[in-house]
């Protein structure tokens, strides 16, 4: 990464001409009607992907974009205007259409912009995967399918892809404070597929990454387990049974099946949901929502990992947010809008896809701390029940927090064993409920490989999470027999 990078404030001022006092003058448009909060956010993007199917490196893809997005807060109104041209006049246009929804001021109160933010180190990488030759990269990829491929005959076709981005923002805001970033972001995903001559036809995933370089992919050659997980995983639901339907005990594996935590509590908790009293989670700050064997964190400082950033989008650093404690919900994700609305602090989770976007509340990583049983007197525990092990899609209902979520990789436990391997089950649920049924918690905390990407009202950004192996008793368990 260039000396330049290592302070991406000056990089905005070399490239655009983004002086303090062009930042002043901007802000200082964006108050002259009645406004609380103003700011102005930079971005510069360069990404690339390469994909691989049927043995063959058949798609490629670069771009670089940047843009700036000005946002004006008054009371709980946000007016945002955008440009992908970083001009002085364009961002003056922008933010005399943000201004539009503040009421009439009597005076401009004068901005003084240059307090740096102090922000985390936690991905200070020398290089980026966008820096690595494509001939490199695209090996690394031909040499992924040659390892899917000689692990089982039935393996029948192999996709993978590695994505990169090198991603350089700065945000300016109404109280005179900078914070500048660069962030860098890859991915490498495999995806198996196995037929078994009978018609039968199974798909394997399997992945990781975060902010971090190439050579994070070869140590401890990554990318062959990458291969050889989404192989097995493609193989085992080959061989599956039909899964079960019925209300049963289901114990939940480490590291991804935190997805279920994400969707069916996590969003439940972000500020702005609960601003507006739509969470079954609003208004509870100090009542039991959980067993007494929960505790819930979102945590933004952790380093290299995929959710992880140096500061939000709001320009505020990230922080570790004990979200349930011990079965007691302590408090919110928030951004400044409904921090300020709610009289909280921020806690550093505004953000926002891109520069088109204005930043809303969303998590970084989030994960369930550990208990103190071990995941083998977990499962011996169990007389009949379903050991779901990794989880592909799944959907919540925000306002009663009712969830659906289908296991890609589930075993069924007989008498306190892992046996049959089984197919198509879903859980279905109720967030709020689903964590007062949790009645063990194992000590063995993963959090996932780095594959994360969550949606919201139209935005994707990138996320971790993370579980101890956990027994939840009674969940509905959708399958496919009886």
């Amino acid at each position: 990464m260039t000396k330049e990078l290592a302070h991406p404030e000056k990089f905005f001022v070399d490239r655009f001409g983004m002086s303090e006092r062009a930042l002043e003058r901007i802000l200082g448009t964006a108050l002259e009607r009645k406004a609380d909060h103003a700011d102005i956010y930079f971005e510069y993007r360069d990404a690339e992907s390469l994909g691989l199917e049927e043995s063959m490196v058949n798609h490629t893809a670069k771009s670089v974009s940047h843009g700036v997005g000005v946002r004006v807060n008054a009371e709980d109104r946000t007016g945002y205007a955008y440009s992908d041209e970083v001009t002085i006049d364009r961002m003056k246009l922008a933010a005399e259409a943000a201004r539009a929804i503040a009421d009439q001021r009597a005076e401009v109160p004068a901005v003084r912009v240059g307090t740096p933010v102090p922000r985390h180190s936690l991905y200070e990488v020398a290089t980026t995967p966008l820096e690595i030759p494509l001939e490199q990269r695209a090996k690394l990829l031909q040499e992924i399918d040659k390892v899917a491929r000689a692990y089982d005959p039935r393996v029948k076709n192999v996709i993978a892809s590695i994505a990169a981005e090198r991603k350089i923002v700065m945000i300016a805001t109404s109280e005179g404070t900078i914070a500048a970033d660069v962030q860098p972001l890859c991915r490498l995903n495999v995806s198996v597929v196995a037929e078994d001559g009978k018609g039968g036809r199974q798909i394997g995933t399997y992945g990781g990454g975060g902010r971090v370089e190439y050579s994070f992919f070869l140590e401890a050659d990554r990318w062959r387990q990458y291969a050889l997980e989404a192989a097995r995983q493609a193989i085992v639901n080959l061989d599956a049974d039909d899964a079960p339907a019925g209300e049963m005990i289901v114990v939940l594996g480490p590291g991804w099946p935190g997805i279920l935590l994400h969707e069916a509590i996590g969003h439940g908790l972000e500020g702005d949901f609960n601003r507006k009293g739509v969470s079954a989670f609003s208004g509870r700050v100090g009542q039991k929502v959980a067993s007494d064997l929960c505790t819930v964190v979102d945590d933004g400082t952790i380093p290299m990992r995929r959710g992880s950033l140096n500061v939000d989008d709001e320009g505020t650093p990230t922080s570790r947010t004990v979200l349930i404690e011990k079965g007691i919900l302590r408090g919110y994700l928030q951004d400044r809008l409904n921090a300020r609305l709610m009289k909280m602090k921020p806690t550093g989770n505004g953000r926002r896809e891109s520069f088109a976007f204005a930043p809303m509340p969303r998590m970084t990583n989030t994960f369930m701390l550990p208990g103190e049983s071990t995941p083998e007197e977990i499962i011996k525990s169990v007389k009949r029940g379903l050991y779901a092990v990794s989880f592909g899609g799944g959907q919540v209902d925000i306002t009663n927090g009712k969830f659906v979520f289908s296991a890609s990789e589930a075993y069924l436990i007989e008498d306190g064993k892992v046996t049959r391997p089984v197919k198509g089950a879903t859980l279905i649920g109720n967030g709020p409920d689903v964590l007062t049924r949790v009645t063990m918690v194992a000590n063995d905390l993963s959090l996932d490989s780095g594959i994360g990407t969550c949606g919201k009202d139209g935005q994707s950004v990138p996320v971790g999470v993370g579980l101890p192996t956990i027994r939840i008793d009674g969940i509905t368990v959708g399958g496919t027999r009886a």
